[in-house]
């Protein structure tokens, strides 16, 4: 998502004291279901829930800052896996600290708790960040089945603290199979939805965004999820894009009529009897070009996609630079429009609560960014606004 476009978020409302208090008896609650047991050596310091103090302010590393929101401003927090990512916990807590501290985001990390506190008394930021345990990691490796059978897990404790309401947002870095499959357990989806995709706002050269949606979430979707994921896309576009009136295009490998395989002919097919703005099929080439404003397909073919966007970015820059055309300041504008550190991540639509999913490269500086990204997204109301836009057309859109 481009962190410049209005969200429409809600200004936050203090709940005061005794409403702060109450989330973090929840999550306490929740954050003890984490433990296999009481003798846990990582839970024994601390307990399961150790909630930040109010009066610690910025750490000397790397603050002191003033962050972005008044701290007074009490929201609920984005839950953020600190164990997940090829970096984590060390890369993810550093991005957590400063979510809070560059841009007042609260932030609640969930994983190995005597880890966690290792990683914030280093950065100087005890006592800044809240901590919930979780006795288990999910492997980068494991594809989604062997993720919700984890109970015990970050994910899965971080999914349980934002059902029960003792978190605003649910942000992770791990293996997107299983951020999916754990949310769509521990979460469900919205009325209707058949499965949830996942959407990022890709910077064009007509200097707008284009979404692309699925970027990873659904590899093998029917026709009629892929229709649904472009009635997705196109609320998202207008809520959060504020394109008035999106048009959806269909990734496939001609833009004449009936080109593509049988998935994307068929689907094709579906979309032009939606209750949606359908340009028709678009090319590769036109990812980037802003030709329409939501581009659809599916999971696998999406994420190949925006995986070549941003290698082919970086190798073209290269190029450039080799060649000294221009100067780097050029370029280093140019590149940060692509990074990972500027759109934090995708959000996984069509759930019942507000998830986004950062690369698993991901630094400290991407996670601060999803954090935001999340935090914008609950209080602009973004998934209760797209399951009204959905529930209007619930039982037209395509099985």
């Amino acid at each position: 998502m481009d962190p410049d476009q209005d969200t429409g978020r809600v200004p936050a409302q203090d709940p005061g004291e005794g409403a702060r208090k109450d989330v973090h008896e929840r999550i306490g609650h929740e954050a003890g279901k984490g433990l296999r047991s009481a003798s846990d050596p990582d839970a024994a310091a601390g307990g399961w829930w150790e909630a930040p103090d109010a009066a610690a302010g910025p750490g000397p590393v790397p603050g002191p800052r003033t962050p972005a929101r008044e701290r007074d401003a009490v929201s609920l927090p984005v839950v953020v896996d600190a164990m997940g990512g090829d970096h984590g916990p060390a890369e993810i807590v550093r991005g957590a600290v400063e979510a809070w501290r560059e841009h007042g985001v609260p932030v609640v990390l969930v994983g190995r708790a005597g880890v966690i506190r290792g990683e914030l008394a280093r950065l100087g930021a005890a006592g800044e960040i809240g901590v919930a345990h979780a006795a288990d990691v999910v492997p980068m490796a494991e594809r989604g089945a062997g993720a919700v059978r984890m109970a015990c897990s970050s994910l899965a404790v971080g999914f349980d603290l934002i059902r029960s309401g003792a978190g605003a947002a649910f942000v992770s870095a791990g293996s997107t199979g299983a951020v999916v499959s754990c949310a769509v357990d521990r979460l469900g989806t919205g009325p209707g939805v058949l499965r949830p995709a996942l959407a990022v706002a890709l910077p064009t050269t007509a200097g707008g965004a284009t979404v692309l949606i699925d970027a990873g979430a659904t590899v093998d979707p029917t026709p009629g999820m892929i229709a649904q994921f472009a009635l997705l896309g196109a609320s998202y576009a207008q809520l959060v894009l504020g394109v008035a009136d999106p048009r959806v295009g269909l990734l496939s490998i001609g833009a004449e009529p009936g080109k593509g395989n049988r998935l994307t002919r068929r689907a094709e097919t579906l979309l032009r009897g939606m209750p949606l703005r359908f340009h028709g099929n678009v090319e590769g080439g036109d990812v980037l070009t802003g030709a329409v404003d939501v581009i659809v397909t599916d999971g696998f073919t999406g994420n190949v996609v925006l995986k070549n966007v941003e290698g082919t970015v970086r190798a073209a820059l290269a190029l450039v630079a080799a060649q000294g055309v221009t100067g780097p300041d050029v370029l280093d504008r140019v590149a940060r429009r692509y990074a990972p550190e500027t759109h934090g991540g995708a959000a996984l639509l069509g759930l019942t609560r507000t998830v986004v999913v950062a690369h698993g490269s991901s630094r400290a500086g991407t996670i601060a960014r999803a954090c935001v990204v999340a935090r914008d997204l609950a209080e602009g109301e973004v998934v209760a606004r797209l399951g009204d836009r959905l529930a209007t057309h619930h039982g037209r859109s395509p099985r």
